[in-house]
């Protein structure tokens, strides 16, 4: 599958980060990487895996607001100068990480090359599907925003190409991520799987055809 509008640009010579400083980690599947509230006093590169971000308000559930793969930034508000984290992240599955401080990022963002050309333009890439993403939870229903997520999903273990095979997750963790429930779920996967748009046996396979249909914006039951 092609990387779809809205993905971030990937980083040129940036596959493994080194170039980017700070400090690498190895984060289990569904470890916690920051907590919502926490200083931010760092941001974070994607190097192998992939991370949920999840915002809790007020008397509410927690909500999904980002999925992210390899090669993107996360934790990037710190540089507009929120001192608090306004998310938790966690990792999606076994994930590669690295941390690097505000302040030598800024220092490389003004350097004024081709380098931090690259890095503005994949903060900003990471700043507008936030928002997108939060703007598809407010409006889209609830089969629509699983489609969204099976299609990040779909992109985590990529390295310059994109895979079809998403890390085994259960109905709970997804019905978590869509904000709705887990017989909603199992109703739409199987939806998904008659139309041809997934399949799955053991291990799940996201096809194009499910891209193309968000695309062209067809009038499915629900979607």
């Amino acid at each position: 599958m092609k990387r779809g509008k809205g993905r971030n640009t990937p980083l040129v010579g940036f596959s493994s980060g080194m170039s980017l400083g700070g400090e690498v980690a190895e984060y289990r599947n569904n470890q916690e990487i920051y907590a919502q509230g926490e200083p931010a006093l760092t941001l974070f590169f994607i190097q192998k895996g992939g991370v949920r971000l999840s915002m809790r308000t007020k008397d509410q559930p927690s909500a999904v607001t980002g999925i992210l793969g390899v090669n993107e930034f996360f934790g990037e508000l710190c540089l507009a100068g929120y001192p608090l984290r306004l998310s938790t992240a966690v990792a999606l599955t076994n994930s590669t990480i690295r941390a690097i401080r505000k302040d030598k990022m800024l220092e490389m963002l003004r350097n004024g090359n081709a380098t931090s050309d690259s890095l503005v333009i994949s903060l900003l890439s990471s700043v507008k599907n936030y928002r997108e993403h939060v703007a598809d939870l407010l409006t889209s229903s609830a089969e629509r925003r699983l489609a969204r997520v099976l299609l990040r999903l779909a992109h985590l273990n990529k390295k310059g190409q994109a895979s079809g095979e998403i890390p085994k997750m259960s109905h709970g963790m997804l019905a978590q991520m869509v904000g709705t429930t887990r017989p909603r779920i199992n109703l739409f996967m199987n939806r998904f799987r008659k139309l041809g748009y997934i399949h799955y046996d053991g291990s799940l396979e996201v096809h194009e055809s499910l891209r193309k249909v968000l695309r062209e914006r067809k009038q499915l039951p629900g979607l």
